[in-house]
C-alpha cells in the first residue's frame, strides 16, 4: 500500500473500524439510549450500569481506533489485527457461552449474528490471513 490510498483489506478494515467507532460513541455519550436502542436485546444482559456501558465503549473506541489505524497503515496492520480480533472473538465467545447455557434466549443467535459474530469471524479471518502472509518471526 502507498501513502494514504487504501488496498482491498484497507477498505475492510476501515468499515470495520467505523462501525465499531459508531458503536463506541454511541455507547460514551448516550449509554441509556444505547442499552435501551441498540436492536440487540442489551436488556437482556441484566439491569443498565451506566458506568459499565462506558467501560465497554472505551474498550470499542480502542478496537477502532486500532482497525482504522491497520486500514491505513500496512506496516503496523498484522498485529493491530490480531489484537482487535482477539477482543472481537471474546466478545463472540461470551456471548456463544452465555446463549448456550440460557442466560440468554435462543433469539440472541439471530440477534447478535451481525453485530457481534460476523465482526468477530471477518476480524480473526483477516488477522489468519496477515499473520500466515508475514510470517513473523
Amino acid at each position: 500500500m502507498s501513502g494514504r490510498r487504501l488496498d482491498g483489506f484497507g477498505w475492510v478494515f476501515l468499515l470495520l473500524g467505523v462501525g465499531m467507532l459508531a458503536n463506541a460513541i454511541w455507547m460514551l455519550a448516550g449509554p441509556f439510549g444505547w442499552y435501551t436502542d441498540l436492536p440487540a436485546g442489551v436488556p437482556d444482559t441484566g439491569p443498565f450500569n451506566e458506568h459499565f456501558v462506558r467501560d465497554i465503549g472505551c474498550a470499542f473506541l480502542t478496537v477502532g481506533v486500532a482497525l482504522v489505524w491497520a486500514a491505513f497503515s500496512a506496516r503496523v496492520r498484522m498485529p493491530l489485527a490480531v489484537i482487535s480480533a482477539l477482543f472481537l472473538v471474546a466478545h463472540a465467545l461470551l456471548h456463544v457461552y452465555d446463549t448456550t447455557r440460557g442466560a440468554l434466549d435462543s433469539d440472541h443467535w439471530q440477534l447478535d449474528f451481525l453485530g457481534v459474530y460476523v465482526p468477530a469471524l471477518l476480524s480473526a479471518a483477516l488477522a489468519v490471513s496477515l499473520f500466515r502472509r508475514e510470517k513473523p518471526s
